[in-house]
């Protein structure tokens, strides 16, 4: 029976595919080529597996392309929570109505908390009021000057809870790309920020802005938040993120690589850019010069200071128009690109060290890109 089956499919496929003769003419010669049932059906194999590829990419895409992203999800699971948070404030508006007094008294009250997130907001901006302070005024009727707080309260709120927190999440992340801790680059202690969070017990704040405790407290927390992020932003400007070089060549990079002049392994502690002779070299950070000359098989060589352990070496320079004590700014030229030293041509060697270790510059310069791209 299995016999007859596999008989009759082999007289199917011969039926679809028969042998055909296919007879090309060229130049006046003909030639023929035999397209066998075999061959046919091992044509018509790949051009099912590929479309069935293609069917099954596409699909793919599309589900990807549907699906919610984590952000998505994020960006839901934030705006269910300034929900929650609005029709909690209001909860407390309409209770304190109740229990505190006359509706005069509850507008002054929900207008020093708008006034109180607007000196926040005003911290954060570095003093930019526009935009970010309350809508609302002090005239007007209670209600009017109530339903404009409402209005304009979940906006402060918003802007208070996500730019500095999102900001400085960013920057850290920007940090841990260079291999650096970015707890190490800010204070911990209480005594910070500025006016909003200078003192430890959310109390004291409370008092000075005439609001209450728990609110005092979200604003502490806020405060704190930008103060981490204005830290981070003015470390990652001393730190070296930007390229030494402009529209030169990798051609090395950091870690174990054969030597090109003895042909064995050796460990490689920066990374190399390949370009004419002269080409600019620029400072990857502010800092200070605190070597120039001749180092053992370097050549000639530029060493700056950036403080926090940070230190940068630009080495087989051709020219140096730094010296020993002068202060520099990113991107300020430093040298030119040479073939001193052990060298086997035009290119520069840079180095990044950190608490007198090297450390791969890449990772500083991927960190500098990811940081352009968090401020934009």
């Amino acid at each position: 029976m299995s016999i007859g089956r596999l008989a009759h499919w082999q007289r199917s496929l011969v039926a679809l595919f028969p042998e055909r003769h296919l007879y090309v003419r060229s130049g006046g010669e003909m030639r023929g080529y035999v397209l066998t049932t075999q061959k046919q059906l091992a044509a018509a194999t790949i051009v099912a597996i590929a479309f069935l590829w293609m069917g099954i990419s596409t699909a793919a895409f599309a589900i990807n392309a549907l699906a919610p992203s984590s952000s998505d999800r994020r960006m839901v699971a934030l705006q269910a929570r300034y929900e929650r948070l609005i029709a909690d404030r209001e909860a407390r508006l309409i209770n304190y109505n109740t229990s505190q007094g006359t509706i005069a008294d509850l507008a002054s009250s929900v207008e020093r908390r708008q006034a109180a997130l607007g000196m926040l907001l005003t911290q954060m901006r570095g003093g930019e009021q526009a935009a970010i302070l309350p809508a609302s005024g002090g005239s007007g009727s209670p209600l009017a000057r109530i339903q404009a707080v409402r209005n304009d309260e979940a906006r402060l709120i918003a802007a208070a809870e996500t730019m500095a927190q999102s900001r400085a999440e960013r920057l850290r992340t920007a940090f841990r790309l260079a291999g650096l801790n970015p707890n190490s680059f800010t204070r911990n202690d209480d005594n910070r920020g500025g006016p909003l969070i200078e003192a430890g017990d959310p109390r004291a704040l409370a008092a000075v802005l005439d609001v209450d405790s728990a609110f005092a407290a979200r604003i502490q927390r806020a405060a704190s938040n930008m103060s981490d992020m204005r830290e981070l932003a003015t470390a990652s400007t001393s730190l070296p993120l930007n390229r030494p070089t402009v529209n030169t060549e990798q051609t090395s990079g950091f870690g174990v690589r054969r030597d090109p002049f003895n042909g064995h392994a050796a460990f490689h502690s920066g990374l190399d850019f390949s370009g004419p002779s002269n080409t600019p070299i620029y400072a990857t950070a502010p800092g200070t010069v605190s070597f120039t000359g001749v180092r053992s098989g370097y050549g000639n060589v530029i060493e700056i200071d950036h403080g926090r352990g940070l230190k940068t070496r630009f080495a087989h320079l051709r020219t140096i128009s730094v010296a020993v004590g002068q202060s520099v700014g990113v991107g300020t030229r430093i040298g030119g690109m040479g073939s001193t030293g052990r060298s086997t041509g035009t290119h520069l060697h840079y180095e990044v060290w950190v608490d007198g270790r090297a450390q791969n510059p890449l990772r500083f310069l991927r960190a500098g890109d990811y940081v352009q791209q968090a401020i934009q």
